[in-house]
């Protein structure tokens, strides 16, 4: 359960850092509460490809899929920036209410506590979301919009996993030390407002929400130094400055 409220504290509140926190124990929660959404997602997009290659759409069906994979790099900024950073405070009216109840306390309580698996993913949070729009999306046919909504739900399971590995673990792909530096510095006092890309850095290329060249360039030696090593230092893990 979210404890932190952004219209008090703050879109980025301080971060607490304390002493023996357990990250193989965390790593484990996280996992946990990021498998239900996982297999639902991952099997609603199969089932719904299958469908599609089954009634000889299998072309149409690639490029709804192909399109939700286009439009979700702008997509997963714009929700990081204005709904998970964003700041919903108590309205007055009706719509002011619900947008305070269903986003203000989302992603307040990762920034302050970017080591607990309590709150590195958003476990079942999507699921109010795929209620109203997997069936709106049927109607249209089968394999456009329904499969185009299925990808984008499907690449919100990469993007999780990403975000998850980023936090607890510290594989030597270059691309993936490149996603990992960004975001531990998005965490970082000094990348606050900055890097809000997980997957991909072009929109915040676009939008001016880039790492300044200095920054990145401290940030890749800082990497370079760590790509070699089977886990992360104590310097690189979430909790500490990056």
């Amino acid at each position: 359960m979210y404890t932190l409220l952004k219209s008090e504290v703050g879109p980025f509140p301080e971060r607490e850092s304390p002493r023996g926190v357990d990250l193989r124990l965390e790593d484990g929660k996280a996992r946990v509460r990021l498998y239900p959404v996982t297999v639902l997602y991952t099997v609603y997009f199969a089932i719904l490809l299958m469908w599609a290659f089954g009634s000889g759409h299998a072309g149409l069906g690639l490029g709804f899929a192909l399109l939700g994979l286009l439009v979700w790099p702008p997509l997963e900024y714009l929700v990081h920036r204005y709904i998970l950073h964003g700041v919903f405070p108590r309205g007055g009216t009706l719509v002011g209410r619900c947008l305070h109840h269903l986003f203000d306390a989302s992603h307040a309580d990762h920034h302050a506590r970017p080591w607990d698996g309590m709150y590195i993913n958003g476990h079942l949070d999507t699921l109010f979301v795929a209620a109203v729009l997997l069936p709106l999306s049927f109607l249209a046919p089968h394999y456009t919009v329904p499969l185009f909504v299925a990808a984008l739900f499907e690449c919100f399971v990469v993007e999780e996993w990403t975000h998850h590995a980023i936090h607890f673990w510290n594989f030597k792909s270059p691309y993936f030390q490149y996603v990992r530096r960004r975001h531990l510095y998005h965490h970082s006092r000094q990348g606050v407002g900055l890097g809000y890309g997980i997957t991909s850095g072009i929109w915040d290329v676009v939008s001016g929400t880039r790492i300044g060249p200095a920054e990145r360039q401290m940030l890749s030696l800082r990497s370079r130094e760590s790509a070699g090593m089977a886990e992360a230092s104590s310097e690189d893990l979430p909790g500490h400055e990056a």
